[in-house]
């Protein structure tokens, strides 16, 4: 009898500790549940930002949109319009063929004004600015979007369209190349491909505002803003269109 009434009190011993942590082995899945529902906090962004966000538009600089209209049809496939907050491809694509139309047109008319000067006699002068644009890509960028700023605030439109229209106008279509016949070189007319149209107007135009700005009470910026205007009207005040117009006359007087 003493053994059998051992029994019971031995497995109420067994079982005495096991009580308490039951309860807890059940709570410990509700407390990972608990975990894994918790999510971090998004972070705070400005309204700008939001309000892009909800369209799902990039803005260049986070204020213009890409919404923009190219009428010149050989250069709709060169006039890169891709959006992008800050334009710069780090020129990945260098060694590909006709790469320069994957880029960004702002980013293009970034790396042209990354220059030293003009390099050659204008006015009777070379102009050198010692280096202080070139290589110098946020500085630019710096430059740009202020600009930008200006030609938005005396034009009220789009900066972005303003520089499309002004590259249409400053794009010649006609130009010269000198042919040896014998021992005679003349110069003959030729069409310029779409390609090095927009060259020629991003590198004119960048030219432009180095050469307003260099030795003048006149910024770089505002020199930028004015010629982008100017050439948008297709006044003939700007450089760009002045070179544009000596480049189609010297083609008509070849033929």
């Amino acid at each position: 009898m003493a053994d059998i009434a051992t029994v019971p009190v031995t497995g109420k011993d067994d079982a005495a500790p096991k009580g308490p942590s039951a309860p807890a082995a059940e709570e410990a899945p509700a407390l990972k549940k608990q975990v894994r529902k918790r999510v971090p906090k998004p972070a705070m962004q400005n309204n700008e930002q939001t309000r892009t966000a909800e369209r799902g538009e990039i803005l260049l600089f986070k204020k213009y949109d890409y919404n923009v209209e190219v009428l010149d049809p050989s250069l709709k496939n060169y006039i890169n319009l891709r959006p992008m907050t800050y334009p710069t491809s780090f020129r990945r694509t260098s060694k590909k063929k006709f790469s320069k139309a994957g880029i960004n047109i702002v980013e293009r008319l970034a790396n042209d004004m990354m220059r030293g000067g003009t390099g050659g006699k204008i006015g009777g002068r070379i102009i050198r600015t010692k280096g202080r644009l070139q290589g110098k890509k946020i500085k630019i960028m710096a430059i740009i979007e202020k600009a930008f700023d200006i030609v938005h605030k005396q034009t009220g439109k789009n900066p972005i369209q303003v520089l499309v229209n002004a590259l249409e106008y400053a794009s010649p279509i006609e130009d010269t190349t000198r042919v040896r016949y014998g021992g005679i070189i003349s110069n003959v007319p030729v069409d310029i491909s779409a390609s090095r149209r927009l060259d020629v107007a991003l590198r004119n135009m960048a030219m432009a505002t180095v050469i307003a700005s260099f030795a003048s009470k006149k910024d770089i910026v505002n020199a930028l803003a004015s010629e982008l205007i100017l050439a948008s009207k297709n006044d003939v005040n700007s450089y760009a269109i002045k070179r544009k117009n000596e480049i189609e006359r010297m083609a008509r007087s070849a033929k």
